[in-house]
């Protein structure tokens, strides 16, 4: 199939000049830049990406320690530690790449009272304002390099992959191609199973966007020749496993409109869109290299803080939160009575393979049903430390040691695995060649 793009023909001359790269660099903007975890990823990645500017900003938190250690591993340069929203982007440079892992919210979309802009942000605050910069830059960056929990796809609930439609309507609008794909961390040999979604974004104006083109098999991109497919292999993708479709009409229709009724999202772990024509099919990894465990992280006991063994009372507890449960509970808001079930975890957590997913209730020493928790070689059970939770995001040691070992855990349970960021990273920099 021969793909026909009147509009890219069109815009790719009027942006080429502006889509050159400075001096072979690759200049980055670092949002919800958390402690670094994109950076780090990026510049392990290659010397081409260079942090032009770099902004985190906690909401409703006196104490702003995610920038603080930021600031610290990188220096004040460039940083902003103020609300995104109140960021003029005349304040930020010119940049290449937009990186940053954005919260999952609701991101629908209101039609504003006199409908001349056409839509306005209800919730999902920190897309919009993505949106907000790329759209008010007069030179468009060339690549976005985004990441979010894999639910994004099918989120909300009664409008199942809404969310990601809206987003990539908004991205085809401001002449990106987007290709993207859900990726367990630990099915690449890391040592965490964490998943989340990456999506690359490729302005019309740029080098790899001529590729994709060229290609003129979107799905041949995604399984073989893209960004994503080099940096992690998958098993080749069926004909007839692709669904094809478009989204239609301007943001508030998809916002009302977009697959209502269905309890599925149109959308599958690996896709494609281009001029708002979305190309999608599940895929699953392939993968032969080495595979680091939980194990593969631990410091040595005699290292590990007493307060971070269990004491022996406390462990019924645990063994409560970690069990099967099949009780009634109470609502302690409304007082209604409801039957509550839940499935036994592993206790204490399997050291012969890699680890659950770091949560942001990771710290502190009550027991919980989601920490983790291991035993030492002396047979006593302990939680883990925060130098071994960096380790499992492939953080160097002590990353975040000028936080409390609550805020350490908090911070690793919202940072990603850097090494995903790095491959990636490797492979988008040598495209750029």
């Amino acid at each position: 199939m021969v793909l026909k793009h009147k509009r890219f023909k069109s815009v790719k001359k009027s942006f080429r000049r502006g889509a050159r790269l400075a001096d072979d660099e690759i200049r980055t903007i670092d949002l919800f830049a958390g402690v670094g975890g994109f950076r780090l990823g990026l510049e392990k990645a290659s010397k081409k990406y260079k942090i032009v500017w770099s902004n985190q900003w906690e909401p409703s938190k006196k104490d702003q320690f995610a920038s603080r250690i930021y600031t610290k591993r990188f220096g004040e340069e460039n940083h902003s530690n103020k609300d995104i929203a109140k960021v003029p982007t005349a304040e930020i440079p010119d940049f290449d790449l937009l990186c940053g892992g954005f919260p999952c919210q609701d991101y629908s979309v209101a039609r504003t009272l006199n409908q001349a802009k056409g839509i306005e942000g209800k919730k999902g605050i920190l897309w919009w304002e993505i949106y907000r910069i790329i759209n008010e830059k007069k030179v468009k960056p060339q690549f976005l390099f985004l990441e979010n929990v894999d639910r994004l796809l099918k989120s909300p609930a009664k409008q199942r992959g809404r969310d990601f439609a809206i987003m990539l309507a908004s991205l085809s609008d401001l002449d990106y191609i987007v290709e993207w794909r859900v990726i367990n961390a630990a099915d690449y040999g890391m040592p965490q199973r964490r998943r989340r979604v990456l999506f690359l974004g490729y302005h019309k104006s740029s080098g790899i966007s001529d590729k994709i083109i060229k290609w003129n098999n979107p799905m041949a991109w995604v399984g073989k020749a893209g960004v994503l497919a080099k940096a992690f292999m998958i098993n080749d993708i069926a004909e007839e496993a692709v669904k094809k479709f478009s989204i239609g009409g301007g943001l508030p229709d998809i916002s009302e409109e977009f697959n209502v009724g269905p309890k599925k999202s149109p959308f599958a772990n690996a896709g494609i869109m281009i001029d708002r024509r979305v190309w999608t099919a599940n895929v699953s990894p392939k993968y032969d290299g080495p595979f680091k465990k939980l194990g593969d992280v631990l410091i040595p006991d005699a290292d590990v803080p007493e307060d971070f063994f269990i004491k022996p009372e406390s462990i019924e507890r645990w063994k409560y939160f970690k069990g099967a449960k099949n009780e009634k509970r109470i609502d302690k808001k409304n007082g209604f009575s409801y039957d509550y079930s839940e499935g036994k975890m592993v206790f204490p957590d399997s050291l012969d393979a890699p680890s659950r997913t770091i949560v942001t209730g990771e710290g502190g020493s009550g027991p919980s049903r989601f920490k983790h928790v291991i035993a030492s070689k002396d047979g006593r059970l302990r939680r883990l430390t925060p130098v071994e939770l960096e380790r499992l995001n492939m953080f160097s040691d002590n990353h975040t040691k000028e936080a409390s070992d609550v805020q350490r855990a908090f911070l690793m349970g919202n940072a990603l695995v850097v090494g995903l960021i790095e491959k990636v990273g490797k492979v988008l920099a040598s495209e750029t060649d």
